[in-house]
Order: structure tokens, then sequence, then C-alpha cells
């Protein structure tokens, strides 16, 4: 039984939206993770710092396209991550949904994806969200609003996490790293920022963001020289998903 928070009633209201489903999710992480352990040389450090209960906001760096499908199998909880709408077409699409993940189109304010979002952490549950927004260097030098908005609508604590290894050196952003390639996935200590009411002021949004910019930053800088694994650099192409 997952847990169920109260203020689905405050704004933006949740309490008329369906819980996500899960069990797909469930189900394919269990069939990931070892395949995933067995192609990549993968290392998992600070697991310990994961949230088991409640809620959970996790902000990863975005290198790659491994970044979704490995924090999905390896998490310690089932992850619902917000993805690009373009993704949840055909088969691939269905399984998406199925499986819990949050469509989002960029091309507009998506008001639906946003009060999934909060739905999840409101109902005690984790989303996964890249507060860089695309695929880039990693060392989150821009942080979007969306994490900053998310944790001060539901007070979730925010997880940092620093991928190292889902995109090599010069590697194609839309290709998967080859075999054995060395990964790391390093958690950060949890943090939590001030909840606030509606309304939220667009300068205090973007004030925040700035906060937990500095925060994810110092966190990738220590993962680095904790491992020694140092991040990609820029990518030779522009995210084709900005």
């Amino acid at each position: 039984m997952r847990a169920e928070l109260t203020g689905h009633h405050e704004l933006p209201r949740t309490d008329d939206l369906a819980p996500l489903p899960y069990r797909l999710g469930t189900v394919l992480r269990r069939a990931v993770r070892p395949y995933l352990r067995w192609r990549y040389d993968l290392t998992v450090h600070h697991d310990e710092r994961f949230p088991r209960t409640g809620p959970v906001l996790l902000a990863p760096n975005h290198l790659g396209l491994l970044d979704g499908p490995l924090l999905g199998a390896i998490a310690p909880r089932m992850l619902h991550q917000l993805g690009k709408i373009e993704a949840f077409q055909g088969v691939q699409g269905k399984v998406l949904h199925l499986a819990g993940q949050i469509p989002v189109d960029r091309t507009t304010y998506d008001t639906l994806a946003v009060r999934k979002a909060i739905k999840v952490l409101r109902d005690g549950n984790v989303l996964s969200i890249y507060p860089e927004g695309t695929r880039g260097p990693g060392d989150f030098r821009r942080v979007r609003t969306g994490v900053a908005y998310l944790a001060m609508v539901s007070g979730a604590p925010i997880l940092p996490v620093a991928l190292l290894g889902t995109r090599l050196p010069g590697g194609d952003i839309e290709l998967f790293p080859p075999r054995g390639s060395r990964v790391d996935v390093v958690y950060g200590e949890p943090f939590s920022v001030e909840r606030v009411p509606f309304p939220r002021r667009h300068s205090d949004v973007r004030a925040v963001a700035d906060q937990i910019g500095e925060v994810l930053r110092a966190h990738v800088r220590a993962a680095v020289e904790a491992t020694g694994h140092p991040l990609p650099g820029a990518p030779d192409q522009k995210d084709p998903d900005e």
C-alpha cells in the first residue's frame, strides 16, 4: 500500500486525478536492473541516502540516453519520471503510460503534467525531474525553475544525483555508451526548501532554483572528486530534445 498524504485540495488541486499506475514499472525495474549491471561496470554510491519512505524529488544531472532507464532500474524505489510527449507514441508510449511515467508537452505550459507531478509527491512517492531540462555537460550550470516549483508546492525533500559515465567524452548524445563502460551513480544528501502556499511569484521560484542549483553543482563536483570519474564535457551536438 502506497502512502497517501494530505494537501490534494490545495492549489494547484490534485484531488481529481487518479493515481498513476506503477505495477508494470515495478516489473520492468526488476527485469532491466540485472541487464544493466551485466552490461556496464556500474557502481552505486551512497544508496543509503535515498529515503525509503515519503515523497522524494529526485534531481539528477542529464548526460545521455541512458540516464532515465538507468535511474528507473537501479533506484531503491519506483520512480515516476517526466518525459517529452514525443516519446509517448505507439507501443512505447503505451508502455510508458502503463509504467507510470508522465508525458510533458514542451511547446506550452503543460498544466496537466505539472498537476500529475505534484500528485506523485503528495501521494508520498518518488518523482524524477532533470533540473537542467536537457542533456548537456551535466554540471548543473543552468537549473530551470521546475524543480524549485515542485519543491515549494509539495515540501518534498530534494535528492541530488550525479550520473557519471552515461555518456562518454565525444560520445553520441543519441546513443547508449558501449558495453563495459564505467558508470557511477552518486546520491547526495537530501535537503529541503521552504514550502510556500499559493500564490508563488516567479521571482521567488527563480531565486529558490538558484539556491538549489548551488547545492546540485557542489554535489556533482564532490562526486567527480570522490570517484575520480570526470564529466564528459559538452556534447558534440545540441540536444535535439531541447
